[in-house]
């Protein structure tokens, strides 16, 4: 009954902090809180045990408070990352910190929610994680552009799109004049999701309707004008 659940390690060394937010991921018909941890070094002894256990038991998902002691959440996601890759980590931080953010990325972290948010924002960043997408507030979306503007200016090299392989096919069929119900029917996938992809990929870009992502289309090569 519980196998179609994300399995949530829920790691915090606030007490109170870990029963609310448990309170909110288990009110949920597809998410499940497995195990909690009072700091990083507990989370990853919970991830080494349930490896070590070949069972069927262990965590899909870790959410990780940065700020905890014997063990950061930045470096228990570095450590669960190497010892489980399978395992999709998002951290949590009270902090809306730039390095904070692109210390989490780096340690292998999908998604960074804010706490003062966290109701509202965390449900939809499991559930991003679980698909294999990003989750980022807007100020780390901010954050992003600048730090991608200011690698520009010093001659870096840059990624060839900001867009992912799916989002690019998305632009594609929007762009050459399909419905969401087509393009879902065409990729095999929900109208719901590809509404989703659509949103993230207006933000992403900056832009604002179907004529914006045509016009991008065209100078990205996608489509031919």
């Amino acid at each position: 009954m519980n196998s179609s659940k994300t399995r949530i390690l829920l790691a915090d060394d606030h007490a109170l902090v870990r029963r609310g937010l448990r309170l909110i991921l288990d009110a949920e018909p597809d998410l499940m809180v497995v195990a909690e941890a009072s700091d990083g070094a507990e989370a990853v002894q919970i991830v080494a045990a349930s490896a070590g256990a070949a069972s069927a038991d262990g965590p899909d998902l870790a959410i990780l408070d940065i700020a905890m002691p014997r063990m950061t959440g930045i470096q228990a996601a570095r450590e669960i990352s190497r010892r489980a890759p399978g395992i999709r980590i998002l951290m949590l931080s009270m902090y809306d910190n730039e390095q904070y953010f692109f210390e989490s990325l780096k340690a292998g972290a999908s998604g960074y929610v804010l706490k003062s948010v966290a109701d509202r924002d965390l449900l939809e960043a499991c559930r991003a994680a679980m698909r294999g997408e990003p989750f980022l507030y807007p100020g780390a979306i901010t954050a992003l552009i600048r730090d991608y503007l200011q690698r520009s200016r010093q001659g870096d090299r840059l990624p060839d799109t900001i867009l992912t392989p799916r989002e690019e096919e998305i632009v594609k069929l929007i762009a050459e004049g399909h419905s969401s119900k087509e393009i879902a029917e065409t990729l095999v996938i929900s109208s719901k999701t590809v509404d989703r992809h659509r949103a993230n990929i207006l933000q992403k870009l900056g832009m604002r309707d179907r004529l914006d992502l045509t016009r991008y289309a065209i100078r990205a090569g996608l489509v031919e004008p």
